[in-house]
């Protein structure tokens, strides 16, 4: 075990070593779809020009992670702590200054070389860090250590076909998962999963999604929305990912009825432009969100380009069709959808969210479809009952998961 963990950590690391000279071009490449990667560069190798003092530091990657996060970062403000997010990407970075304001510090996470991040943790000096999901980063895990910040994995999930990854570096792994304080996994399965890799104090607290609520003024949003679409079947494509949108386009302009608005919201800003000319080409009449202006008889896709209105969207639509399930992507996040009562659709992929897409279904929250042109069937079949019982079907359903917030704050704040 030991000659084998020397050489998998050997292998690693002269992998990092060959990638450093791609990093400035890769976010060279980024930066032209997404400016944010243009920006604040030194901090992706440990440099973080504030001081902060003492803080609890919570690393979550992107958009989704940085939201199931807010429920932690409430209680610890709460309690008057400093709180550090750290990110890896623009739109996980403006998610987290758009939820937070100023009440926190919002960084990059350093790339995961010892030497930056060694200094990173110097100069944050972290009490205890808080890894969202399952970011797995050997140096980090590792230098964390050796400074005396103690590291939990939380809302930690781990698909089988990801498990079969870390096996093929299975000593490097047991190493680096022995390292963390505690591990919260949302599933007996992801426990399961993480147990036999190498994580050693793993609880079950479930998905801490559940416990994000639909604020009341993005209800409130939701509500004119509706103004602003008037009476006519709502069908929400939401966080749809590259490819996805072709489908879903060219199925609702083949088969959907003429008075039915798609509420078209691509996963990734960046991708907003690309999505409206897709539609546009295909001779569908677009209307954008952001002109906040009543939505005409002949429109027939609505375009949210906006950011942080999610709930708003899912109050507005008759249903919801969550992306990232159409095509092999694993799945976005469906809870959202269920907490405010709106009937959910998905494709065939949600490994992201087996057990929650398995369960949303068996309990009639949620219908599976198999492409887009039975999403479109589906959709245009729901009566005003079936909409009503799928919704509130869902809002038990979300109800019924609440309470990781607390149970994950006892095992890391105890």
């Amino acid at each position: 075990m030991a000659a084998m963990l020397f050489l998998q950590t050997l292998l690693y690391r002269l992998l990092l070593w060959l990638a450093l000279p791609l990093i400035p071009l890769r976010l060279l490449v980024r930066g032209f779809k997404e400016h944010g990667y243009w920006h604040n560069i030194p901090e992706r190798f440990g440099s973080i020009a504030a001081q902060v003092d003492r803080p609890v530091w919570i690393h979550a990657v992107s958009v989704g992670e940085v939201r199931a996060s807010a429920p932690l970062v409430e209680r610890f403000l709460a309690q008057g702590k400093v709180v550090l997010i750290t990110c890896m990407t623009p739109a996980g970075r403006g998610t987290a200054e758009q939820l937070f304001g100023g009440r926190i510090s919002v960084h990059y996470l350093p790339y995961d070389y010892a030497w930056a991040v060694r200094h990173f943790l110097r100069r944050v000096q972290p009490e205890r860090g808080i890894i969202m999901e399952t970011e797995l980063w050997p140096n980090l895990v590792r230098e964390a250590k050796r400074a005396g910040v103690p590291l939990y994995l939380v809302n930690a999930r781990l698909s089988e076909k990801s498990a079969a990854g870390y096996r093929k570096f299975s000593a490097l792994t047991h190493s680096v998962l022995q390292d963390f304080t505690a591990v919260a996994a949302q599933t007996e399965a992801d426990a399961g999963r993480l147990r036999d890799l190498g994580a050693s104090n793993v609880t079950v607290t479930s998905n801490l999604k559940f416990d994000i609520g639909p604020p009341a003024d993005q209800l409130q949003l939701g509500r004119r929305f509706r103004e602003l679409i008037g009476n006519r079947p709502v069908w929400l494509a939401a966080s749809t990912r590259d490819g996805e949108e072709k489908l879903i386009l060219q199925a609702f302009q083949k088969a959907a009825p003429q008075n039915a608005l798609l509420a078209l919201v691509p996963r990734h800003p960046q991708r907003f432009e690309e999505v409206v000319t897709l539609a546009r080409n295909l001779g569908l009449e677009v209307q954008r969100r952001s002109e906040n202006a009543p939505v005409k008889d002949s429109t027939r896709v609505w375009m949210g380009d906006s950011l942080g209105e999610m709930f708003a969207y899912y109050a507005a639509a008759d249903c919801a069709l969550i992306g990232g399930s159409l095509l092999s992507y694993g799945g976005q996040n469906l809870i959202e959808a269920c907490a405010v009562g709106c009937p959910v659709l998905v494709g065939p992929h949600t490994e992201n969210f087996k057990q929650v897409a398995e369960e949303a279904v068996a309990q009639g929250a949620a219908l599976r479809v198999a492409d887009a042109a039975e999403w479109v069937s589906k959709a245009a079949a729901l009566s005003d009952d079936a909409r009503q019982r799928m919704g509130e079907a869902g809002k038990r359903f979300a109800a019924a998961h609440k309470g990781a917030a607390e149970r994950v704050f006892r095992l890391i704040a105890p």
